[in-house]
C-alpha cells in the first residue's frame, strides 16, 4: 500500500491524473472496511501474502491491530469525500494523504505502529506482540545505542536533510501544482510577494525586450 501511495503522490496528484488517485484511495477505504469485518479478505493483505507466503509468519496482537484498522478507515472517510466522490484537493488536504503514507511507512520499514502505541495510552493495557517485537524490548543491545560522537553524526545529517529540503522547496521551480502548494508553504508571506514583484518585474523587462 506505501509503494502504491507512493506511485498516485508523484503519477496521479503530481501529474493530475485524479483517476489514479480516486482510485487509489477507494481503495484503502474498501480494504480499511474489509479489514475491520474480517481481515480474512483485505485486498491489500491477500496481495501481500504472494510475496511472502514462503517466510515465517510474524504475529501480532489483534486488539491493537484492529483499533490501529479503525483508525485508518475514519482517516479514510475524509480522503473518500475530498478525493473521490468530489475532488476538491488543496495542500492541507493531501498533508492527510502524506500522514497515511507516513504511517505505512513507519510500520513496513521501521516496523512502528503507531495506531498500536496509541491503543496502549488510551487503554492504559500494553500491546501485546507488536511488530518487529517493539512491546518486548526492555534493554537496548549496544548496537542500538549511539555513542557521542555517533550522536553528532545522526545530529548533523539530520538537520541538513531538513536543511536541504527547504532549500529545494524554496529555490527551485516547481513544475507541478502540488510542487507549487510546497513551495508556498515553506515561504514567509514577504518572500511570497518577493518572488511575485521579481516575476513581474521579470516579464515587464521581457515585454520591453519584445518591443525593440
Amino acid at each position: 500500500m506505501f509503494l502504491l501511495g507512493m506511485v498516485v503522490i508523484f503519477v496521479g496528484i503530481g501529474y493530475n491524473h485524479v483517476i489514479v488517485a480516486r482510485i487509489y484511495l477507494a481503495f484503502i477505504f474498501i480494504d480499511f472496511t474489509i479489514r475491520i469485518i474480517n481481515p480474512k479478505y483485505s485486498p491489500a493483505l491477500l496481495f501481500g501474502r504472494i510475496f511472502i507466503q514462503n517466510q515465517p509468519p510474524e504475529y501480532v496482537g489483534a486488539t491493537q491491530k484492529r483499533f490501529a484498522w479503525i483508525l485508518g478507515w475514519f482517516i479514510s472517510i475524509p480522503m473518500m469525500h475530498w478525493f473521490v466522490l468530489n475532488w476538491d484537493i488543496t495542500f492541507y488536504k493531501v498533508l492527510i494523504c502524506i500522514l497515511c503514507l507516513a504511517l505505512l511507512f513507519m510500520e513496513a520499514s521501521l516496523s512502528i505502529c503507531v495506531g498500536c502505541k496509541l491503543y496502549s495510552w488510551i487503554t492504559q493495557k500494553k500491546a501485546q506482540n507488536c511488530p518487529g517485537g517493539s512491546c518486548e524490548i526492555h534493554i537496548k543491545e549496544p548496537i542500538q545505542t549511539f555513542n557521542p560522537l555517533q550522536k553528532i553524526i545522526a545530529t548533523i545529517i539530520s538537520i541538513a536533510l531538513i536543511f536541504g529540503i527547504y532549500l529545494f522547496l524554496a529555490k527551485t521551480e516547481s513544475k507541478t501544482f502540488f510542487g507549487e502548494f510546497l513551495h508556498e508553504m515553506v515561504l514567509t508571506d514577504t518572500q511570497l510577494k518577493a518572488e511575485e514583484e521579481a516575476k513581474m518585474e521579470a516579464e515587464f523587462n521581457e515585454d520591453d525586450d519584445d518591443d525593440f
